[in-house]
């Protein structure tokens, strides 16, 4: 074995030994929105230059090609390599917000947030539902409503307030290019797609909040976003864009959500590249319609971990053949293997149920939401996230999918130089 495949397999060994105070000490959530401009830029390849990978793209390796590292120090350079792969080839890069420019008031309960680009001005609005108390309290962001299409109770009754994001106050379902509220503040970024727009505008809730300071009467250190379908992909990006957020719960987002690209390929009638809405996404993303998907540099297993380590949770419902949950099954579970390696596979689940309609949570799965809410909004930290719940494909081999998922006390193999367990 040579020594490149050694020291990768020694990378690998130390990730699997992590030990219970390096656990402890991984952040659940941070100070800052993003890191990704503190790493140097990666190459960002065209189409035709670009390598056929047939599997799940492995998250931790380099862009560069120089190799793999699973140690958690490297893991913000690993989500800046990503990140950007995703802007550029599915998103439009999200754009950038000095704080001096966003000034934040409180008007009767309802927050209004001024964004202030070019001298235009954007304002958002969104009332706050307080849980009784004096607070601070902890803080859920809902897409549409204040708590998403999860029932209310589950977050006002365990003392955590609401916000609803409007997001047509940013950007439309459908967006008309060049034409929505967020093109006058950005008008040479007409190519943006909505899951870049859509979680600028969250993060602009949360950049409000943190200008109110006490007066908001929120717990900033635990804001969690929430959404269902196209709204369950705008809190998954939110998540994956915003390292303020403790908690993110995608509820069936489907695909272009956590769904693999790759897998939705490989199955009936679900959304995949060539027949999704472009509106959503960069109108280029389409050049990896059908088998090009396979030159896509990057997944939505990966998109899921660019939450790690802090908390996801996401909603199923297999009932629905478009939504492809046999798709977002291997992704979570590729996903999931992130937070594995770091130690901390309890901050990362997945509830797949049937039997009830798209949005509506059935009360089998509050159990599940609440687990959640408790843990990484209310620090109850005996409380078990310990979720991986999807009967219904208990015979599907997602692994087949990761091969450079850790395996324990299996045999070692190597691909293209890399050492895998």
């Amino acid at each position: 074995m040579n020594k490149s495949i050694v020291a990768t397999l020694s990378v690998i060994m130390t990730a699997c030994s992590l030990s219970e105070d390096s656990v402890a000490d991984m952040p659940l959530v941070y100070e800052k929105e993003c890191t990704v401009d503190s790493f140097p830029d990666i190459e960002l390849p065209s189409l035709d230059s670009l390598p056929v990978i047939t599997y799940l793209p492995d998250p931790f390796l380099w862009a560069d090609g120089s190799g793999r590292s699973a140690d958690f120090n490297d893991w913000e350079r690993h989500r800046a390599e990503i990140l950007r792969r995703l802007w550029h080839y599915e998103l439009g890069e999200k754009p950038r917000v000095n704080p001096d420019s966003v000034d934040a008031r409180i008007v009767g309960d309802t927050l209004v947030v001024d964004v202030r680009e070019r001298g235009e001005v954007l304002t958002l609005k969104s009332p706050i539902l307080y849980p009784e108390g004096d607070g601070p309290f902890p803080v859920v962001i809902g897409v549409g409503f204040p708590t998403g299409s999860l029932p209310r109770e589950l977050f006002l009754d365990n003392g955590v307030a609401a916000i609803p994001f409007n997001f047509s106050q940013v950007m439309s379902h459908t967006q008309t290019r060049g034409e929505e509220p967020v093109n006058r503040l950005y008008p040479d970024r007409l190519d943006i797609g909505a899951y870049s727009a859509w979680p600028w505008g969250v993060s602009r809730i949360i950049d409000g909040l943190e200008r109110l300071g006490d007066e908001s009467r929120l717990d900033l250190r635990h804001i969690a976003v929430t959404g269902c379908s196209f709204a369950g992909k705008m809190a998954l990006f939110s998540g994956a864009m915003d390292e303020r957020i403790a908690l993110t719960i995608a509820q069936e987002p489907g695909g272009g959500g956590v769904n693999s690209w790759r897998v939705s390929e490989t199955l009936g009638n679900v959304e995949r590249i060539h027949n999704t809405n472009y509106a959503w996404f960069l109108e280029s993303m389409k050049q990896f319609s059908d088998s090009n998907v396979n030159r896509l540099p990057i997944d939505h297993h990966e998109v899921a971990a660019l939450i790690a380590p802090r908390a996801l949770l996401i909603l199923g419902n297999p009932d629905y053949e478009w939504l492809g949950d046999e798709s977002g099954y291997v992704s979570a579970n590729a996903a999931r293997e992130v937070w594995k390696t770091f130690g901390i596979s309890e901050r990362m689940g997945y509830s797949i149920e049937s039997n009830h309609m798209h949005c509506m949570l059935p009360e089998s799965q509050y159990p599940d939401v609440e687990a959640f809410i408790k843990r990484y909004l209310l620090g109850e930290d005996s409380i078990n996230t310990d979720i991986t719940k999807a009967p219904m494909f208990a015979d599907v081999d997602w692994r087949k999918w990761v091969p450079w998922a850790v395996r324990p006390r299996s045999p070692i193999f190597v691909n293209a130089g890399v050492a895998y367990l």
